[in-house]
């Protein structure tokens, strides 16, 4: 419980007083953030604000890691460090990305393709190393099963479990990716998601098989260090957030929505609460779902009238409710409270199952 403390203030701690010098070094080298010509024309005033801010994230998150650690001599564990090569390998790919944008003065980085081949190689090296690595009692940071609250049926074995996995990691990060277009809208959406799985990684702990199994117990490795890492990013996406908050005076880019997506399906397979991440992340889930109704109705009415027709005046769904007139603010609070409560249910949903013992 000290070792997540100290890791989330130190990673509190350096992106709050870290992001301002960021700021300062990136306007230095004219690294500001390109703005699509088809958005909403409120985003101009935003073109030239300081980007890969994500990076501030990435950072703090390792640093607070390792600090927290030192601090109270606790040991690194496989399957927090392979929840942050994950967080830190998507991150480099949205570095990437941000860098075209920047060089090239376009709101458009890497092709897709190439970034959903950056995704597919660091997520399948996650997945085939989550199965590797055994503890004391063969505990291995995953198993090749579906999970819920835990792993259910029988092994789906490697390969479609390594498929999977990767297909969790894409349309997580590609998820707060999306939903990363105001203000503060996927950090703070962010940090409800990794508070929640702090509170799951402690309460695994409390309830953890090894060594004595118990009723209804956990067969998780490491839930623990897998709550000290939730800390680390929450403590880290807090300190983003003072500089973040609407007006931004910073973006996160690629760089930190790629990354935030990442760790949280890396929380989701380790925790072994893969599907519940669609419910704690729900709101990731909505907006990307908005994403998908308007291009596949645009493209099935194109076809078969030669005129696309939209169900949203523009998407994500957050870029709707702008065309229609909602303030930023107003849009960015209303979608917390709806993350907020998707996080409620879904913390609910996995307690509900100690009510009845």
């Amino acid at each position: 419980m000290k070792t997540i403390l100290v890791t989330g203030a130190v990673s509190l701690l350096l992106a709050l007083f870290g992001t301002p010098l960021v700021i300062r070094l990136l306007r230095r080298q004219g690294y500001g953030q390109p703005i699509r010509v088809e958005g909403p024309k409120t985003h101009e005033i935003k073109r030239g604000t300081p980007t890969m801010g994500g990076a501030v994230i990435v950072l703090a998150s390792l640093a607070g890691y390792a600090a927290g650690h030192l601090a109270t001599h606790d040991g690194l564990s496989a399957s927090g460090l392979l929840v942050l090569f994950l967080m830190t390998g998507l991150g480099l790919v949205g570095f990437l990305d941000d860098f075209i944008k920047i060089f090239q003065q376009t709101s458009v980085g890497l092709r897709s393709g190439a970034k959903l081949a950056g995704q597919i190689v660091v997520g399948t090296i996650f997945a085939l190393e989550v199965l590797q690595h055994p503890d004391a009692f063969d505990v291995t940071p995953a198993d090749a099963h579906l999970s819920f609250l835990r792993d259910f049926g029988p092994a789906i074995g490697t390969l479609p479990f390594v498929i999977w996995i990767v297909i969790l990691i894409a349309a997580m990060s590609n998820g707060v990716n999306l939903t990363d277009g105001l203000d503060g809208l996927a950090t703070g959406a962010t940090v409800l998601v990794l508070a929640a799985y702090v509170l799951i990684g402690i309460w695994q702990e409390r309830n953890d098989c090894a060594p004595v199994p118990a009723s209804q117990c956990y067969n998780i490795r490491d839930p623990l260090d897998l709550a000290v890492v939730a800390a680390a990013v929450l403590g880290a996406c807090f300190g983003f957030l003072w500089w973040n908050a609407p007006p931004a005076k910073i973006f996160m880019g690629d760089t930190g929505s790629l990354a935030l997506g990442g760790v949280l399906a890396g929380l989701a397979v380790c925790t072994k609460t893969q599907l519940l991440l669609g419910i704690l992340g729900g709101l990731f889930a909505i907006v990307t779902l908005s994403v998908i109704i308007q291009v596949s109705v645009f493209k099935v009415t194109k076809s078969r009238t030669g005129r696309g027709m939209r169900v949203f005046k523009m998407s994500p769904l957050h870029n709707h409710f702008e065309m229609i007139g909602w303030p930023e603010t107003t849009i960015v609070i209303r979608f917390w409270l709806i993350s907020g409560l998707c996080v409620a249910v879904g913390l609910g949903i996995f307690y509900a199952q100690w009510l009845r013992t």
